[in-house]
């Protein structure tokens, strides 16, 4: 049986050292802890548009409340494609409740 020795203390604790970060790294990667998806998870209700609706008042009523109401319209229009004139009784518009 051949022994080993240390011949240089730093050099063997800085490979210890990676060795074990990257040992670390690839656990964690392997069983899904550094999965970040849930922090940037946004929540979103589906309505349907009755004869009167306004993008102002589906804004207020199902967007995020203590939000500027003119932010809320302008992520309906972005996320829908959509602009206030082609709003029209009938559609299904996207609408997010958190932003």
């Amino acid at each position: 049986m051949k022994k080993y020795r240390i011949v240089n203390r730093t050099r063997f604790t800085a490979f210890a050292v990676l060795v074990i970060i990257v040992c670390a790294f690839a656990v964690s990667s392997i069983m899904g802890i550094n999965n970040a998806s849930g922090a940037s998870t946004q929540e979103y209700v589906q309505v349907k548009v009755t004869s009167g609706d306004t993008l102002w008042n589906l804004a207020k009523e199902y967007g995020p409340k203590n939000t500027d109401t003119r932010m809320v319209v302008y992520e309906i229009c972005q996320l829908n494609n959509i602009t206030a004139s082609d709003l029209m009784a009938g559609q299904f518009i996207t609408i997010p409740t958190e932003l």
